[in-house]
């Protein structure tokens, strides 16, 4: 009886995806960030990534994330949503 020998092409894809959702959370603060509008400065000062969960901590967040602003009529969730699913979907498709 002949014992064949198989590469494990597995765990090192399940890593690679691993890696790659990890890094999700700061990838997604940072759109967040990108999507904040800017009057003052304030709202982007204090917002904050806490270990996976983006903090905003100012009174107007959740007008501003209502689309309450004219520079980000849709708020910062919703694109950033769209922004996590794109990028869990090219982390999949690799």
């Amino acid at each position: 009886m002949t014992v064949r020998q198989t590469k494990d092409t597995i765990s090192p894809e399940i890593q690679r995806i691993q890696r790659e959702l990890a890094s999700l959370p700061a990838k997604a603060y940072v759109e967040w960030q990108k999507n904040t509008p800017v009057r003052t400065g304030n709202a982007r000062r204090n917002t904050n990534l806490s270990s996976k969960t983006i903090e905003a901590k100012y009174p107007y967040a959740q007008r501003l994330d209502e689309g309450y602003s004219k520079k980000a009529p849709k708020g910062m969730s919703q694109p950033t949503e769209k922004f996590v699913e794109q990028e869990i979907k090219k982390i999949m498709g690799k």
